[in-house]
């Protein structure tokens, strides 16, 4: 408990498909949670005032790595500018290739082993492997970034697919395209019938299983093309009952996860820009109203932290019964112990619909503060997030 508060804290600081044949197939399964902003969204944000950006991802990983598949980084032609792909060495000798790629507009896909019986003393780091794919012309793949973006924008899941033909040793040619339980990409019918089952199996299980790795090949010969099928989701929505002190540090720390976040307040004097920087959306209204209205499915974190137990109350009533993925609640247990009576009593709420309440709100650490107690909240949002329950 005590470490994922500590981790919280920290976080304050082309080659045309129609070429090739099919044979061998071969499909790898990585599970990973993603926690950081997507950095396709993040490119066409920067793009425009940064020329010669650079992407890196993290791809393959084998034993114990510093990321897993699917972390990302933007590079231009100075250094880091959003993400990371490991830190340390990994990320120093990815940086060194960035900046040379920004030049030369080669992409690259790096292999690094990170054994602690390698001869190399710098990368006896955690004893596994990883690859990571550095794409030099993310430019070429914007249209499809931009049909990434209004795909989340709607709210609505996907699958990144990555064509990568290695041409010479690291030196490889990318494709990329977006695929959606309504999109379908143009790709070779003969790539897309092992393609297409792979993408609707992850689309139907969002959420555990992140990237898998398809190599499709000619006959009697090496793997010619390796396609890497990235599940992108839209951000879970963090919605935040309560626009007052510990409200105002859960919105920012909600904003460093990743969360799209909401806060709801009727004072006007708290739910205002100045006073939450970092919420996405802010909502000035008797507060059980809006939460009545507030969308409540399997992406959405709720934490109640109002000025008092009838508003509480009235922000936690909309919300039993529903979808929603997380549910909290602050409060002493003598607090909670009363209107968990109350709820039961006037049945508001059945025992089985209360237990899903995180109350009192946060891990145990032993909190005290505002920030602590914050902390402490951003904690458990992040274990029921990366829990398979």
């Amino acid at each position: 408990m005590i470490k994922s508060s500590i981790l919280i804290y920290l976080l304050i600081r082309p080659l045309p498909a129609k070429h090739f044949s099919l044979g061998l197939f071969s499909s790898i399964i990585y599970r990973h949670f993603l926690i950081m902003k997507n950095i396709y969204l993040k490119f066409l944000e920067t793009q425009p005032s940064h020329p010669g950006l650079v992407i890196a991802t993290v791809m393959e990983s084998q034993g114990s790595t510093p990321q897993k598949p699917g972390s990302s980084a933007l590079f231009d032609g100075k250094g880091l500018l959003s993400g990371t792909v490991g830190g340390g060495v990994v990320e120093g000798r990815v940086q060194e290739f960035a900046l040379r790629s920004s030049l030369t507009k080669e992409s690259g896909y790096l292999h690094f082993s990170l054994s602690k019986d390698t001869s190399h003393k710098e990368d006896a780091i955690c004893g596994g492997k990883t690859s990571v794919l550095v794409d030099a012309n993310p430019d070429n793949h914007i249209s499809v970034f931009k049909a990434i973006s209004k795909s989340i924008s709607e709210n609505t899941p996907g699958v990144l697919i990555t064509m990568m033909t290695i041409i010479r040793e690291t030196k490889v040619l990318i494709n990329r395209y977006w695929m959606t339980q309504r999109i379908k990409p143009p790709i070779p019918v003969e790539f897309m019938e092992k393609i297409e089952p792979e993408v609707m199996s992850m689309l139907s299980s969002a959420g555990s299983e992140d990237i898998r790795k398809m190599e499709l090949s000619i006959p009697g010969e090496e793997p010619s093309s390796i396609f890497f099928l990235e599940l992108l989701l839209p951000p879970e929505h963090l919605v935040i009952a309560g626009a007052g002190h510990i409200g105002k540090v859960v919105s920012h720390l909600g904003k460093m996860l990743d969360f799209e976040v909401t806060v709801i307040d009727d004072r006007n004097e708290f739910a205002n820009k100045d006073n939450l920087p970092d919420a996405d959306h802010i909502i000035v209204r008797d507060i059980g109203e809006a939460m009545q209205e507030i969308e409540k499915n399997s992406n959405t974190y709720i934490v109640i932290v109002t000025r008092g137990h009838s508003n509480d109350a009235e922000a936690l009533k909309p919300c039993l019964g529903s979808d929603a993925r997380y549910i909290g609640m602050i409060g002493s247990r003598a607090k909670t112990a009363k209107l968990h009576n109350n709820f039961v009593r006037n049945n508001w709420a059945t025992e089985e619909q209360w237990s899903r309440i995180f109350t009192p709100i946060g891990l145990e650490i032993g909190s005290v503060t505002v920030e602590e107690i914050a902390i402490s909240i951003a904690a458990q949002l992040v274990l029921v997030r990366n829990s398979n329950v």
